[in-house]
């Protein structure tokens, strides 16, 4: 019995050994996960996964540690651990999840995450963009294809990426091991610190050996993401925190990354200085070039980021110094990772991000950036540009569509490789805007329809008439982009309808079907009843009418183009607010304000009057020393448009 009892005893020290062995290796490695020390931190915690141990904190920390490396494949083995011992998990874990569902093909499961993780955060613009384009991979499959992508010639079997053209020589990112024999090695990796190479770009095409670049310029610690000047003086570069042999930390005691600018003075790279938007507490990366070169883009995760990280911009002044930073907003950036910005001297906006539906891991986008600074629809440049693992660091020549990008997909040389490649044909996003007009009652076809194309702003793009069947066609309009369509016939009613188009190539149908005009038009008719416009197009003391407004104003021109013998009194009126005389005065230049909008708009002078009434003619009990809603107030500051002969 004493030796049976004694057995038990040494099963539970060793039971109890082993645990605490456990513990204490899972607590060194959330030391070095805490660090960022990410593949250290993988070795132990695997070690005692392998050994059957399951912690549902540490199959997240594995699956994050991998995930935060571009490794997704190996990421997807211990988030599968993580939902099969709890599915109910943090809504970031499901994106992540999905996006290393993409990396293996399983794009059908993916799918089946994201709609879990849109329906845990509503508001997410990662979710948003999902539900609102479900057929994400037909648009992808109809932007692929238009590529011929080759291995640059370049890589090592180390890590190389994010390269840029100087002097007929590609300058480039890579970790490769130079030799030395104090080799540092970046802790988030386990790889060697990345520094600035070169590369003859020869005339047959090819790339001749890499060189480093200058030393100055090269430092202990990761150089990347170099961009330069068109006069090839200047060039912008990220490092990190590191300058004249100081290295900054944050308050978590980790060496973030910065932008730093070079002059070229005398065949040399001198007087590098950080810029002055950088901070110990956050990174600032990957620098990018505006065609007039007045506008530095970049990645950051500064305050005011809405993601994991996001594109700012920030104008470059014509005495060197900066601008505050802007961020680009929602309508580039998401919840996740926007990164590795580029301008095409096409003014186009490269940038990979894995916050909108892609093939997995990060993708390149592309959106044409206006002239007013917004941008058009964005897009997925497709394959084979982006494959099911991470693709960034896109650069195109314009004039020959020849350009490079970077990828950490299966079957390259290293751990990311650069690609060279040719654009075969460009992307180009348009659609055909067509449908059938019929009446509401009959479905009579309604041939002979004047339908007029408006933009977002209400500014007038196209107008046609249906033809003999109904139909009517608007081509080469822009994919993604918001619409109104107006419709207009004699003995109907005038119709807006506003309409998206979508994104991808083809026809996006809208038939529209008019009702009868039931309300009599006659001498007394005040046609802003009649056509339901709102009574109010200006705003508060002005007399300018606004954008909006002239659209609805519109329905009143084409009333008056339809039936040339109407005549118009056209009626402005106040709220008691302000004196008498200050609103009588008020009144009468916003009726002649809209009788010169009418004239304008080839409506005859002679057909139209115009007379302000002040505050005279109140609809309701809102007259001086009465308290008042400001919706009470709207009433009376209203329009009339009174027939006046017919």
């Amino acid at each position: 019995m004493k030796t049976k009892n004694l057995n038990y005893t040494i099963l539970f020290i060793l039971f109890f050994l082993n645990i605490f062995a456990q513990k204490t290796a899972i607590n060194n490695a959330n030391e070095k996960y805490e660090k960022y020390e990410y593949v250290d931190a993988i070795k132990v915690y695997e070690s005692v996964a392998n050994k059957g141990y399951k912690d549902e904190k540490m199959f997240q920390r594995l699956g994050n540690s991998y995930y935060f490396n571009g490794e997704l494949i190996k990421a997807l083995k211990w988030y599968d651990e993580l939902f099969l011992m709890n599915e109910q998990q943090e809504p970031e874990y499901y994106y992540r999840y999905s996006q290393c569902l993409k990396s293996v093909g399983n794009y059908s499961k993916a799918d089946i995450i994201l709609e879990k993780f849109s329906k845990k955060i509503t508001n997410d613009q990662r979710g948003i963009l999902f539900e609102t384009n479900k057929d994400y991979l037909e648009e992808i499959k109809s932007n692929s294809g238009r590529f011929e992508i080759a291995d640059a010639g370049i890589n090592s079997k180390y890590s190389d990426y994010g390269s840029a053209v100087f002097n007929d020589k590609l300058v480039f990112t890579s970790a490769r091991d130079t030799g030395g024999i104090a080799k540092k090695n970046f802790k988030w990796t386990n790889k060697s610190f990345t520094n600035l190479y070169t590369a003859e770009l020869k005339a047959d095409g090819s790339i001749g050996n890499p060189e480093r670049f200058q030393k100055k310029v090269n430092t202990k610690f990761n150089e990347s993401t170099p961009v330069f000047t068109k006069d090839g003086k200047t060039m912008y570069f990220t490092r990190n925190n590191f300058l004249d042999g100081k290295r900054g930390r944050d308050l978590k005691k980790i060496t973030l990354l910065k932008l730093y600018k070079a002059r070229f003075i005398d065949g040399e790279w001198k007087n590098i200085q950080e810029l002055p938007f950088n901070s110990n507490q956050y990174s600032v990366a990957h620098p990018a070039l505006s065609v007039d070169e007045k506008m530095l883009y970049f990645a950051s995760d500064m305050p005011g980021t809405l993601g994991q990280s996001d594109l700012f911009k920030v104008s470059i002044n014509d005495n060197g110094t900066f601008g505050k930073p802007e961020n680009l907003g929602a309508t580039i950036n998401t919840e996740g990772r926007e990164t590795f910005p580029f301008i095409s001297n096409d003014n186009e906006l490269y940038f990979a991000t894995d916050g909108r539906p892609g093939l997995g891991g990060l993708d390149v986008f592309v959106s044409k950036i206006d002239n007013d600074g917004t941008f058009e629809a964005i897009q997925n440049v497709g394959e084979p540009i982006n494959s099911k693992q991470d693709d960034f660091g896109y650069t195109i020549n314009s004039k020959n569509r020849n350009g490079f990008f970077s990828s950490n997909r299966e079957n390259g040389q290293g751990f990311d490789d650069i690609y060279r490649f040719t654009e075969t044909r460009k992307l180009t996003c348009e659609q055909e805007l067509t449908g059938t007009i019929t009446d509401s009652e009959t479905n009579e076809i309604l041939s002979n329809t004047k339908v007029a194309l408006f933009d977002e702003n209400f500014q007038p793009v196209a107008e046609v008439v249906s033809d003999e069947k109904g139909n009517y066609i608007f081509s080469n309009l822009k994919c993604g982009k918001n619409y109104f369509v107006r419709t207009s016939k004699t003995d109907y009613e005038n119709k807006e309808t506003p309409v998206t188009i979508k994104r991808l190539d083809g026809k996006t149908t809208l038939p529209i079907q008019l009702e009868k005009r039931v309300k009599p038009i006659m001498v007394g008719t005040d046609l802003a009843k009649t056509l339901d416009i709102p009574i109010v197009y200006f705003d508060l003391d002005k007399t300018t009418i606004k954008k909006e407004s002239a659209f609805e104003l519109e329905k009143i021109a084409q009333i008056l183009k339809q039936y040339p013998n109407i005549k118009l009194d056209i009626r402005s009126h106040t709220d008691s607010r302000q004196t008498v005389k200050y609103n009588q005065i008020l009144s009468d230049k916003r009726a002649k304000a809209t009788m010169n909008w009418f004239i304008e708009n080839g409506v005859d002078s002679i057909r139209l009057t115009a007379k302000g009434y002040g505050e005279s003619q109140l609809i309701n009990q809102c007259s001086d020393g009465v308290k008042c809603s400001e919706e009470e107030h709207k009433l009376n500051r209203r329009s009339e448009f009174v027939i006046t002969n017919l």
